[in-house]
C-alpha cells in the first residue's frame, strides 16, 4: 500500500471552550507521535489540527498503509557459551538456533561495545497494516488526553470529556473500519447545526476542510477561524480598537464554527461606572469585545461574535444589547450602593471573615499587613501614616457587592471607592497595586507605597501558608505560593527597594502569634525561594552556570542581582576566572571533607606560599568589602583576580591536609577566609561547569 493522508475525526457534543485548543493539540500530537513510533509516518510530516465546538480532528500527510519490513536481530548466547572446546555447538547454542527455526550455521557473530562476541539471528520483521495499528493507538491517545473530568453516556461504558456521536477514519480514499468510544468509523460527518447541509460524505481525506467549509458552513481549523475573527474585529472596531486580550479571542473561537462579527452599542450613561467593571461584565458573562479609544478609554460600543449568518442580523444585535443593558444596570446598582458605605467602615467586617482556620480572620491578616508595611515603609523612609492607612484599607473592598459579583475586580474597586471617599491618591493607588503582579508578565506597581503593599501582601501569604505546612507539591499549589514567590522576586529585582530578603522574611514571621508557624517548615522556605529564582532567571535567558553562581549563595539584596550577573558574565571571560573557579571548587571540597572546625588551636603559618597568600588576602579583604558596599562587583572581581597566582602557588607547594593537626587547622582557616571572600559576588566554582 502506498502512503496517503490520514484523517481522524471525533464528533462530539459541545466541548469545553477553554480546553479545546489544548485538547486538539494533544490529540493531534498523540496520533502523529504514535504513527512515528510505529514507523507509519515521518517525523516531520505535515500535521493539520482541526478543532471546533463539536469535533476534534487531525490530518497527517504521508502515512503508510503498512509498516515497512524491518531488519531485527535476536541476541543469543556469547561465543564462549555457545562454542565448545572442540569448536562444536553447545546445547545452549543448539537450543537458541532451534527457537529461531534455523540451523546453527545460519547464525551470525556480532561484537558488542565491550568487545564480547555473541550469536545473533538476523531476520526481517513483517510490517503490520495501518488498520491493525490504529485501534490500539487511538485508544491510548484518547486515554492520555488532558481531561480533568470524563463523562459517560447512553448504556455503554465509554468515557470521554463529552459524549461522542461520530467517528471518521480515512486513509486517502480508503475507509479504515474500527471502533472507538462506542462509535464505528464511517465516511460521514455533520456540518453546522443550523447552516449545514445535513450529513456530509467524504470521498478523500484531503477534502475534509474544504467540504466542511463549502457544504457544512464550518471552518474546521481553529487557527484559521481565530484569524478570521481577529481580522473582522479589527476592521469593525475602527476608528477604535479592541480592549480584550487573547484569552477572550481563544474562548470565542472555541464557541463558534461559522463566526460572524457584529456591532452593538450601550447607553453612554453607563460610562460613569469604572471601566474595569464594564469590561469585565462584557467579557466574562457575555463574551463581548469592548472597544477603546487611543487613550484606552472605553467607548459605548462593543463587538460580538455570532455563530449564525443571517440576512437580518439586527435581531441578534438587539437581543444582545438588551442582555448587556440588564448586566450593566446591575453593575451600576452595585456601584451606587457600595459607595454609600466608606471603605474605612467596611474594615470591621473583615474580623468576621475567616482567612484560614489556623491563621485567623481577614481582620487579623490586615493587622499583620499593617505591621509589616509600616516596618518596610520606615526602612525606606516612606510616610508611615500612609502605609498604615493603605494597609487598613487593602482588603476592605472584599465586602462590597461589586467584588462579591466580580471577584476579579478586587483592588480595582478598592482604588475607586478610596478616591470617592477622598483618601490620599497614594493610598488609593496602593490598594489596587498590592495585587500586582497578578499573573506572569503582569505590570508591577508604579509607586513606592504600592510596591511596599504588594510585597507585604505576598510575603504574608508565603510565610503564613508555607509556615503551617501547606507546601506546594507537584502540580498542587492551591494557595498560589509559587506565584506569590515569583511576585516577591520580581518586585525586589525590578522595583529595586533597598530591602534584604532574609530581613523581610524575619519581619513577616514576627507578625504572626507565637507558636502558629512551624519553624521546621519555614526552614525549607529559602530553598523553595531559590528554586523559583532559578526558574525566573533561566526564563530571562541567563545560562545555567551564571544562574547557579548567583543563586547558590542567595544574595540578600535582590535589587543588586542584575549587577552580580553582569559582573560574573564579564569576569568569566578573563583568563584568571578558570583557575580561580577550579580553586574555589577544590577549597569547598577540602572544607567539606574536613568536617566541623576542630578544637585544635591553629599553629603559626611558616611556608612562603601560605604566608604570601595570607598577606595578600588580608590586604584585599577591605578593598573588596568596599567595592561590594558600593555595588561595584566588577571591581571586586578584578581585585579577586589578583589572588590567582598566590592561590595557585599555595596548592602547588603545600599539602593542606598535612599530618600536623595545628598546621592543618591553620591552613583550613586560611582557606575558610578565602572562600568567604570568593563568595562576595557569586559562587565562582559554578563558572567552571
Amino acid at each position: 500500500m502506498t502512503s496517503a493522508p490520514l484523517l481522524i475525526e471525533l464528533r462530539t457534543e459541545e466541548l469545553p471552550p477553554r480546553s479545546l485548543l489544548k485538547l486538539s493539540t494533544s490529540f493531534a500530537q498523540g496520533v502523529h507521535q504514535g504513527l512515528v513510533n510505529q514507523h507509519l509516518a515521518p517525523t516531520h510530516a505535515s500535521v493539520q489540527v482541526f478543532a471546533t465546538p463539536r469535533r476534534l480532528a487531525v490530518l497527517i500527510e504521508g502515512v503508510e498503509g503498512v509498516q515497512p519490513e524491518r531488519p531485527v536481530e535476536r541476541k543469543g548466547p556469547s561465543r564462549k557459551a555457545g562454542q565448545a572446546a572442540d569448536g562444536s555447538a553447545t546445547p545452549a547454542l543448539q537450543g537458541f538456533a532451534r527457537s529461531c527455526g534455523v540451523a546453527v550455521d545460519e547464525l551470525e557473530l556480532r561484537t558488542d561495545d565491550k568487545g564480547m562476541e555473541y550469536y545473533v539471528h538476523p531476520s526481517l520483521q513483517r510490517g503490520i497494516p495501518l488498520a491493525e495499528v490504529l485501534p490500539v493507538l487511538l485508544d491510548q491517545v484518547v486515554r492520555q488526553l488532558p481531561v480533568a473530568k470524563v463523562m459517560r453516556w447512553g448504556s455503554g461504558d465509554s468515557e470521554f470529556v463529552r459524549p461522542v456521536h461520530g467517528l471518521m477514519v480515512l486513509h486517502g480514499e480508503r475507509l479504515i473500519p474500527l471502533s472507538l468510544l462506542g462509535q464505528s468509523s464511517s465516511r460521514q460527518t455533520l456540518g453546522h447545526r443550523f447552516l449545514g447541509a445535513g450529513l456530509l460524505t467524504l470521498d478523500h481525506a484531503s477534502s475534509y476542510a474544504a467540504l466542511l467549509e463549502r457544504e457544512g458552513k464550518v471552518i474546521a481549523s481553529f487557527a484559521e477561524r481565530r484569524q478570521r475573527i481577529q481580522q473582522a474585529l479589527n476592521a469593525l472596531a475602527l476608528p477604535h480598537h479592541v480592549l480584550a486580550g487573547p484569552e477572550l479571542l481563544d474562548e470565542v473561537t472555541a464557541l463558534v464554527e461559522w463566526p460572524t462579527v457584529l456591532e452593538g452599542r450601550f447607553d453612554p450613561a453607563f460610562l460613569e461606572i469604572p471601566q474595569e467593571c464594564l469590561i469585565l461584565s462584557m467579557q466574562q458573562h457575555q463574551k463581548y469585545f469592548p472597544l477603546g479609544d487611543a487613550r484606552n478609554q472605553l467607548q459605548p460600543r462593543f463587538l460580538l461574535v455570532s455563530n449564525l449568518e443571517t440576512a437580518t442580523p439586527a435581531a441578534i444585535v438587539q437581543g444582545n444589547e438588551r442582555v448587556l443593558r440588564a448586566r450593566l444596570a446591575d453593575a451600576r446598582f452595585f456601584y451606587q450602593q457600595d459607595r454609600k458605605i466608606p471603605l474605612g467602615e467596611r474594615r470591621a467586617h473583615l474580623d468576621h471573615v475567616v482567612y484560614h482556620q489556623r491563621l485567623g480572620s481577614l481582620g487579623a491578616r490586615v493587622e499583620r499587613l499593617s505591621q509589616l508595611a509600616e516596618r518596610m515603609a520606615s526602612a525606606l523612609h516612606l510616610p508611615g501614616a500612609q502605609a498604615r492607612r493603605a494597609a487598613q484599607l487593602l482588603k476592605a473592598d472584599l465586602g462590597t457587592d461589586m467584588v462579591g459579583e466580580f471577584p476579579e475586580l478586587q483592588g480595582f474597586m478598592g482604588r475607586d471607592y478610596a478616591r470617592h471617599d477622598q483618601e490620599e491618591e497614594e493610598v488609593a493607588l496602593a490598594i489596587e497595586a498590592h495585587y500586582r503582579p497578578r499573573f506572569a508578565g503582569d505590570s508591577l506597581p508604579t509607586t513606592p507605597l504600592g510596591t511596599v503593599m504588594a510585597l507585604a501582601d505576598k510575603l504574608e501569604t508565603l510565610v503564613g501558608i508555607y509556615g503551617i505546612g501547606q507546601i506546594p507539591t507537584g502540580d498542587r499549589d492551591p494557595y498560589g505560593l509559587r506565584r506569590a514567590t515569583l511576585g516577591i522576586l520580581r518586585l525586589l529585582m525590578d522595583k529595586a527597594p533597598a530591602l534584604e530578603l532574609p530581613t523581610l522574611l524575619a519581619w513577616t514571621e514576627a507578625t504572626f502569634p507565637q507558636g502558629v508557624l512551624d519553624t521546621v517548615a519555614l526552614g525549607s522556605l529559602p530553598a523553595f525561594i531559590q528554586d523559583r529564582l532559578r526558574g525566573l532567571l533561566r526564563d530571562q535567558g541567563f545560562d545555567q552556570a551564571l544562574v547557579e553562581a548567583v543563586v547558590s549563595p542567595l544574595p540578600a539584596r535582590l535589587d543588586q542581582l542584575s549587577a552580580h550577573l553582569q559582573a560574573l558574565a564579564s569576569f568569566r571571560n578573563r583568563p584568571e576566572a578558570i583557575g580561580l573557579s577550579a580553586a574555589h571548587k577544590r577549597i569547598r571540597n577540602l572544607l567539606k571533607k574536613s568536617g566541623p572546625t576542630q578544637s585544635v588551636p591553629p599553629a603559626p603559618l611558616q611556608e612562603p606560599a601560605e604566608l604570601d597568600l595570607q598577606e595578600r588576602l588580608q590586604a584585599l579583604q577591605p578593598r573588596i568589602a568596599s567595592f561590594v558596599r558600593q555595588a561595584d562587583f566588577s571591581a571586586a572581581l578584578s581585585a579577586l583576580a589578583e589572588l590567582h597566582a598566590p592561590v595557585d602557588r599555595f596548592f602547588t607547594d603545600l599539602m593542606v591536609m598535612c599530618e600536623d593537626p595545628g598546621l592543618r587547622a591553620a591552613r583550613l582557616a586560611l582557606l575558610q577566609n578565602l572562600e568567604s571572600l570568593m563568595n562576595q559576588v557569586g559562587d565562582l566554582s559554578c563558572l567552571s561547569s
